[in-house]
């Protein structure tokens, strides 16, 4: 337990890990107006950066999944060329290192781009390059960060295996894995199996939105079938955990499969709530899963459509269930060894920028807690304790 609530710029410095977070889900306001002028696109429902940017978070959250992803028919609309690309791209890895990101895997859907006549391949190279001249920019302004892509195939289309063959051939260039993405009810990760198979084959990665909007036969299907080493969102894996009144928590054998094979899940806690996975914050089960010790990890999902940062996840995070800075260091660091990135890269990272960074700010905070008088009440409490 923390003695003194983390506020959000204190989470802020902290070196934090992000491996769920869509690009398309996550563009600047005032870049989608300008995009949108420059392409000619006259259908968004707001001018000003400020009132599109509320009508993203307070229109985008519905009742289910498929009502949630709406939303994304304005910022998918702007990004149909090189240059839009480049752009997001770029903004992308700039928000997420000023957010104290270090490390940070970004998905896309490069299908959902070639609206206006672009070839996939011209897709992938516009958004890594718009991710390499980002972190070149950040490194210059001191705040260095890793971004890798993940490129999705889109569950209701049927272009997994050409989107799989594509994340294998640009994996040299910065992209870490494979991913589908969409409404889980009716579109089962097994219609792709040709896709995960290639691949395995290729000895890639492989990440699966499942276990968010569906239950626990999404979750099964993802791992046992289509091989996936990540669960994208995974939340309903609650769903083979009991805990009875007595306090006694039993666990199902996917669950434990889940927890002994150190599958991270890519916890998206507000989003879930935007969803209606789960009904508040304090009702996820992100808090018994940290308990429990398996492979958690926070993440944002969609920054534009749920308001939120990396930073304001954790700290809101930090606030409902009462989490410290030994909380964050161990989320972060599941996050880093969980990460499509090579083992000694994913070693120095932890090592030598987020164990220190994390000592830093809990060293921080101990000395303000032991430096801060103590009133009559404060100095008892601490005697009996």
């Amino acid at each position: 337990m923390q003695d003194a609530p983390l506020t959000l710029e204190q989470v802020r410095r902290a070196p934090k890990v992000l491996l769920h977070d869509h690009l398309d889900g996550g563009l600047r306001p005032s870049t989608i107006i300008e995009l949108a002028d420059e392409q000619g696109y006259s259908a968004l429902p707001a001018r000003d950066p400020d009132e599109l940017a509320r009508w993203f978070v307070t229109e985008t959250p519905r009742p289910n999944l498929v009502r949630y992803l709406e939303g994304f028919k304005h910022t998918v609309a702007v990004m149909q060329t090189v240059a839009a690309l480049e752009r997001v791209a770029r903004e992308c890895v700039e928000d997420l290192a000023a957010d104290g990101v270090v490390y940070a895997e970004v998905r896309f859907a490069p299908e959902l781009h070639t609206e206006s006549g672009l070839r996939l391949e011209a897709v992938a190279e516009a958004v890594l390059a718009g991710f390499s001249s980002g972190m070149a920019e950040a490194k210059v302004a001191g705040r260095p960060i890793v971004v890798r892509a993940l490129f999705t195939a889109m569950r209701t289309a049927a272009r997994s295996l050409e989107i799989a063959e594509l994340a294998v051939r640009y994996r040299d260039a910065g992209v870490g894995g494979f991913d589908v993405a969409g409404p889980e009810v009716g579109y089962p990760p097994t219609l792709h199996l040709e896709a995960f198979t290639l691949v395995q084959r290729e000895s890639f990665h492989a990440t699966v939105h499942a276990g968010e909007a569906f239950g626990l036969p999404s979750i099964w299907q993802a791992l046992q079938w289509c091989g996936a080493e990540r669960l994208g969102h995974g939340v309903r894996i609650v769903d083979d955990i009991t805990v009875h009144d007595d306090g006694r928590v039993a666990l199902g054998r996917l669950a434990s499969y889940v927890r002994d094979c150190r599958v991270a899940l890519e916890l998206c806690p507000t989003s879930n709530v935007h969803t209606s996975a789960v009904a508040t914050l304090a009702d996820h089960p992100i808090k018994l899963l940290r308990r429990l010790g398996f492979r958690a990890t926070i993440n944002t999902d969609n920054r534009l459509m749920s308001g939120v940062t990396l930073s304001s996840e954790m700290a809101r995070c930090a606030e409902v269930f009462g989490w410290g800075w030994p909380d964050l260091r161990w989320l972060s660091i599941n996050a880093m060894k969980s990460a499509f990135f090579d083992f000694d890269e994913r070693l120095a990272i932890i090592n030598g920028v987020i164990k220190p960074g994390f000592d830093v700010l809990a060293a921080e905070s101990a000395f303000r807690v032991s430096s801060a008088p103590a009133g009559p009440a404060a100095t008892a409490e601490t005697a009996e304790s």
